[in-house]
Order: C-alpha cells, then structure tokens, then sequence
C-alpha cells in the first residue's frame, strides 16, 4: 500500500507528489504538475478520482483527474474567477465545489460537468464579510458553515446556512451566525467523526474553540475555548488550520510565530481537547494533514520551503519528529490520499 501526498508549492507554480511508505512514512518524490499563478488550495472528491486547485494569482480554478493507483493528475480545464479562494472544499456527495474569499468577502458554490470538471459561472456568489476562510457542509449535507477570522473588519463569527444539496444554492439560517465569546477569529474547523461537535481554530485568538451542534436546527454554540500557546509565551502568534486525527481522540492546530503544532487529547466523557504539549515546526507552519490510518502527520512550513514528518504516539497523541524534505518555495496546501 501507498499513500499520496500531494503539495502545492505556491512559489514555484507546481504541484509536487510524493509516494508514501505507511509503514515507515518514508517520502518519494514522484512528479510534478504544472500549476503557474501560485497553486494554493486543493479539494478533493470523495472517491479520490478529482482534484481541484485554485491558482489564486492567476485567478484560475483548475480541475484534474486523478488515476487512483499511480496518483498521476490530468488536467481537465480550467475557470476564471472574480477573487481568489483561500480555501476549497466539497460538498458530502461531490456534486459541488465550495470556496471561501478572504478579500472578496465571498461564499461561492460551483457545479461540476459529467466529467468533474468545474463550470462557471458559480452557482452562488454569495456576499459574507471580510475574512471569509473556510466552507464546509455538515454530515447530513443539508446545512453549510462558513468561519470568518477577527480584525481589521473582518466578520468574527462563523456564518450559517441551508445548503441544497441538489441546487447548491444557500439559505441563510436563523439565526445567520455563531459569534465566539471573544474577539478569536474562528478560521477552520472540523467535526468530531462520532459527536455533535466542532473545533475550530481560532487566528487571532491563539486558540481552539469546541462548538455544539444542533443537527435538528443546523445551528452551532460555543462551549470552550483552550490555547494553543504554552503558558507565558507572549510573542506574536496566529493560528491556521485544524486537523482531527479519523478515530477522534487527538487533535492539532499549528502556531504561526511560535512555530510548533499545538497537541490535544479528546476527553472521552466530554469531548473537550484537553493540552498535551507542543511539537517544534518548521517556520511558519501554515498548512498540514494527517495520514488516513491517522499514524502520520505532515506539516510544511511557508517560510522554510520545507515538510516535517511526525509520527502520532496512538497512546497520547504526542508528535515524535521522523524526517524533513525540501519540498519548494512558499508550499501551500498539503493533502494525503489512499492508492488503489
């Protein structure tokens, strides 16, 4: 068995993919696609058999078809946007790509052809506010939540939305947000794979936020919030995305300034991330994933142009460092998937 990981390296216009040994977590490169105009986020299908990049400054939404065993990508067109998305991401079923505009204050909902390729225009182009960073659908695909980070008049609160899983059209639900308790600027999350809850990292607030989720009414309520700085640490520092490892018992979220991966257990009788220390990263450590059977974790620095690999204790979830790659400037997404 292998697995695939895929990187866009933003300042070299690539995607790079690496074959991945599960067993030793042992790194191969093994091609490079093209991608100019700064390859940032990517989407994936739930069969694995699309990919979708945005290439933010060429303002260009790329999709490929994927080859399940040797991972090569073909390309199967390409659309214009008016913003570049931070994020991108699928709906439950893969019959829509959904996108975040951090400067266009955007939400959009875009359709796919028979062949998965993207079509234009977006189904909805839908105003939010300013810090748009994130759009994801509940399990039930019937309601839809896009985070909004703090400051310089960013919305600060994560909007919620009726999604129509046959039209892709949005609906805003009563009421329209969830706001945090304080100024935190929630920026991603992610579900718990067997309880109502939702983690969400929080850019400014340094911080991971646990929500409560109302699966009747599609709503979500903030019950907690822990930081993920070590106590005294008061040097600049922001938060960027959040990763759940599958069985739900640990979870990450990486420093921006401090430049480590905040580590948390799962309470089993709460739910609640509970600390367990912290793991040093590469600079800036923007963007990460955990492997599908959640033994790996795979964290780039944006600064560094480099890819640590971690091990995941299974008994406490600690990081234990195994290896770094060179793996290009500025990389900006990274994302593993199965072969086969």
């Amino acid at each position: 068995m292998t697995w695939h990981v895929y990187v866009t390296i933003a300042g070299e216009g690539r995607i790079a993919r690496f074959e991945m040994d599960p067993a030793t977590a042992a790194l191969t490169m093994a091609e490079d696609t093209t991608a100019p105009g700064r390859p940032a986020p990517i989407a994936v299908s739930p069969d694995e058999t699309r990919l979708y990049v945005a290439r933010r400054e060429a303002l260009r939404l790329e999709s490929f078809a994927r080859d399940p065993v040797s991972g090569e990508l073909t390309s199967l067109g390409e659309i214009a946007v008016e913003n570049d998305p931070c994020f991108m991401g699928m709906d439950r079923r893969g019959r829509f790509l959904l996108s975040a505009c951090y400067l266009g204050e955007r939400a959009a909902v875009h359709g796919l052809d028979a062949t998965g390729a993207l079509l234009a225009p977006p189904i909805e182009w839908r105003h939010t506010g300013r810090g748009a960073h994130y759009f994801e659908t509940d399990r039930s695909n019937r309601y839809a939540f896009v985070p909004h980070i703090h400051g310089a008049g960013a919305a600060n609160a994560i909007f919620q939305f009726l999604f129509d899983e046959e039209t892709g059209q949005l609906t805003p639900n009563r009421p329209d947000r969830a706001v945090p308790a304080g100024p935190d600027g929630p920026r991603h999350f992610c579900w718990h794979p067997t309880r109502e809850l939702v983690y969400s990292s929080d850019e400014q607030g340094c911080s991971v936020t646990t929500w409560a989720f109302d699966a009747g009414e599609g709503t979500l309520r903030p019950l907690a919030t822990t930081s993920t700085l070590p106590a005294g640490w008061e040097g600049e520092n922001t938060c960027a995305q959040i990763r759940l490892t599958p069985d739900g018992r640990f979870l990450y979220a990486p420093n921006r300034g401090h430049d480590s991966i905040a580590c948390f257990r799962i309470d089993e009788a709460s739910g609640l991330p509970r600390p367990n220390g912290h793991a040093a990263a590469e600079p800036r450590p923007r963007v990460f994933a955990i492997t599908p059977d959640g033994r790996h974790l795979l964290s780039a620095g944006q600064d560094s142009g480099r890819l640590r690999v971690f091990a995941i204790n299974q008994e406490n979830g600690g990081l234990d460092l195994l290896d770094t790659h060179e793996v290009g400037a500025d990389p900006m997404w990274v994302a593993v998937l199965t072969a086969g």
